[in-house]
């Protein structure tokens, strides 16, 4: 893992965990599921744009078109659509911490499912991770958190399960703008029908929400998601995941500086307990590989 290796790592990292903040203020003054497709049609047009200026077409491997289609369903559209959809009733933070147990679910599904060796201190990770979340979770539904938002957060980070279970790499094969705008097209049309059916488009402009809403399209939607597909492709999947045992602790305190939400004893245990879980998840599968 080499110098710019680690730039991208981290760069990713505070660009994906602050996609949170931006959402929520998003999702308190626009529709959530239309703004997410007018952001993915935006997100989706500039990249195969900015693709094309570059030399890129769509001339992709047939595991590119499956990574498009699958990331953009199960990202896209069901991940980030019930993150939006949650967070007109949770707090960022909370959506942050939730959607961070990502490289958790992946380990215990290759455990499970695939009978993939898991060494002790992933063991350990997988335990402590989920402690962490339950704690985390527990002193926030006391606390008046919805169910409803924590559940369909949940729901999101089992799609993003399967996305990532289903498509292990799209990095090869170059044109990487290239699948990551067609992938935002997919999530657009795929969200597009359930917003018109749902809601109707009104809108509080603001400068809060201008600023928000062209963050969100350009940083986390574009730039965030083709940062990652470079680390994947420079070092692999499993040392490149490590990066997220980073989102829980930059979600937490983007949301507090933003947003001023609260920040409680049980919550700093928390997340630091979640973020060693997620980080002893990854050195067991790093050792391994």
């Amino acid at each position: 893992m080499d110098a710019r290796a680690v730039f991208y790592g981290l760069t990713f990292a505070l660009m994906w965990s602050s996609a949170f903040t931006s959402a929520r203020i998003i999702v308190s003054e626009a529709p959530p599921i239309l703004s997410l497709s007018l952001r993915f049609a935006i997100s989706g047009l500039l990249g195969i744009a900015i693709a094309y200026a570059i030399g890129q077409r769509m001339r992709l491997t047939r595991g590119q078109w499956r990574a498009v289609l699958v990331f953009g369903l199960c990202q896209n559209a069901l991940y980030l659509g019930l993150n939006f959809v949650a967070m007109q009733w949770i707090e960022a933070s909370l959506a942050a911490i939730i959607a961070s147990c990502l490289p958790l679910t992946v380990a215990l599904a290759n455990w499970v499912l695939f009978s993939e060796r898991t060494k002790v201190l992933g063991v350990i990770g997988l335990v402590a991770g989920t402690a962490g979340v339950l704690l985390i979770m527990g002193s926030r539904v006391q606390g008046g958190a919805d169910t409803l938002g924590v559940a369909l957060c949940l729901g999101g980070v089992l799609a993003l399960t399967v996305a990532t279970l289903s498509v292990r790499s799209a990095a090869s094969g170059g044109n990487l703008l290239m699948v990551v705008g067609l992938q935002m097209l997919v999530g657009s049309a795929a969200l597009l029908p359930v917003g018109l059916a749902l809601e109707t488009w009104q809108v509080t402009w603001s400068p809060p929400l201008i600023a928000a809403f062209a963050y969100t399209t350009v940083i986390p939607g574009l730039t965030a998601t083709w940062i990652w597909f470079l680390l994947v492709g420079r070092i692999g999947a499993t040392p490149a995941a490590t990066f997220h045992f980073l989102n829980p602790f930059f979600g937490v305190l983007i949301a507090w500086a933003l947003l001023g939400e609260r920040l409680g004893p049980l919550d700093l245990v928390g997340v630091i307990v979640v973020t060693l879980g997620i980080l002893a998840v990854q050195l067991s599968r790093l050792k391994r590989a």
